[in-house]
């Protein structure tokens, strides 16, 4: 049985680890780069806080012990359903059973302002670009005379209160407190600020009422300007326009403000529902199909405890693709029961800054903040880390950041942008 899985995120991996030695299975791993990106830390990447290096993992070392896992680097251009094959970037690939764990990618909800001018962070990459550009606006800053123009600079604004916002405008805050002024004695960080923009009611709205109001006290008492029910209609590169008519100036905005499903082309747009994800049903199958399953981020599967299609969390996707790889097991077998999948809500958090972060457990009904809770954020993210060397330096890395309430990731790279603009246009050139 070939089994082709599209995309290494969290859900992708598991499967295909599962699937790893496992007689009659043959698997191909489909995704754009390399390796495997632990996205909840991509914040701490574009804060100078850890290295690209140390959240990474490469694919192919996972899988230097398996027989049957082969890796192929490439982009997932089109589904052929009715040959049971897809066409990627570089080649055609044949399936018995085609596996979309494609995630999720930045909605920038069709304005292509946004999408010019402001910074996602969806990625190891668009960490490193954020970071190169935070770090280039001091450096520019340093040199401006206009005042408005020094405002712009000084100014960041994140757009969106959820678990990226909140913890980015946190991890802003300290290198403000902590680095920024030593760094560049001759600029005035008071004049800095650090606006977080949420179209809700409150932060972190998808966890407890009282994970929403601590991450709130946390983020104003590290000194970030919160507004609430704000939306935005438009940036230009130098102004971001509000819904209400008022304008923030400001040279760097990063957009968190929403994820949209990677949906392939050759799929029927019935089966796409809001948030562009796909409906399966209780096993993950895409539904009017046999052979094409949707797990993690991508998959719309409605339930009596989540009606409107489970949380987009990396444990939901870790979950669905050990249920999987349990039913294409029994598949392969022949055999006729198959699992349905039940999330097991383990709990979720989020963190703000030293010593303060918010964690919600569904059963028993707990919550915890302020210390006990970020030391436990910080013990489950090393542990969910890839690879004992990534977690020793993560691990260093936070004790030393702890410690000296510092980092040393600082680095610029004067040909970064010319770089990117000539990757860029050479993929343009190979894809035309």
């Amino acid at each position: 049985m070939k089994v082709v899985i599209a995309g290494a995120g969290f859900g992708g991996l598991r499967l295909a680890r599962k699937l790893s030695n496992k007689r009659g299975i043959e698997v191909i791993l489909l995704d754009k780069v390399n390796y495997h990106q632990f996205q909840p830390l991509l914040y701490q990447v574009a804060t100078a806080g850890l290295d690209a290096s140390n959240i990474s993992f490469p694919l192919r070392k996972v899988f230097q012990k398996s027989r049957n896992v082969r890796i192929r680097l490439a982009e997932l251009k089109e589904i052929v359903t009715a040959q049971h094959k897809i066409i990627t970037s570089t080649e055609e690939i044949e399936y018995d059973i085609l596996v979309l764990a494609l995630g999720t990618e930045t909605n920038f909800f069709d304005n292509q302002q946004l999408v010019d001018c402001s910074f996602p962070m969806k990625s190891t990459v668009e960490a490193l670009q954020l970071r190169h550009k935070l770090l280039s606006n001091f450096e520019q800053a340093l040199l401006v005379k206009d005042p408005a123009e020094l405002q712009k600079l000084m100014n960041i604004v994140i757009v969106g209160g959820g678990p990226t916002g909140v913890e980015l405008s946190g991890a802003l805050a300290e290198m403000k407190r902590y680095v920024l002024p030593k760094d560049y004695p001759e600029l005035d960080f008071s004049k800095m600020n650090i606006y977080l923009l949420e179209g809700s009611g409150k932060t972190l709205a998808t966890m407890s009422e009282k994970s929403s109001e601590d991450s709130h006290r946390y983020l104003e008492k590290l000194g970030v300007t919160v507004h609430t029910n704000t939306t935005v209609n438009n940036y230009d590169g130098n102004n971001v326009q509000l819904k209400d008519g008022s304008i923030i100036p400001a040279k760097t905005v990063i957009w968190a403000a929403g994820v949209k499903g990677a949906v392939p082309n050759g799929l029927d747009k019935s089966l796409i529902v809001k948030g562009n994800r796909l409906i399966v049903d209780m096993q993950n199958k895409l539904k009017g199909f046999s052979n094409i399953y949707v797990i993690g981020d991508l998959a719309y599967m409605e339930t009596p405890k989540y009606p409107h299609g489970h949380p987009q969390l990396a444990s939901v996707a870790i979950q669905q693709g050990t249920t999987l790889a349990k039913n294409l097991v029994s598949l392969q077998r022949n055999e006729t029961k198959f699992r349905d999948f039940d999330y097991y809500d383990k709990g979720t958090m989020a963190t703000v800054g030293r010593n303060l972060a918010v964690v919600d457990i569904p059963r028993p009904k707990l919550h915890f903040r302020g210390f006990i809770a970020w030391f436990i954020w910080m013990s489950l993210h090393l542990m969910l880390i890839l690879g004992v060397k990534n977690r020793f330096f993560v691990f260093s890395n936070w004790v030393y950041n702890y410690f000296t309430k510092d980092q040393s990731l600082r680095l610029v790279f004067p040909e970064f942008s010319k770089a990117k603009k000539k990757s860029e246009a050479m993929v343009n050139q190979i894809n035309s």
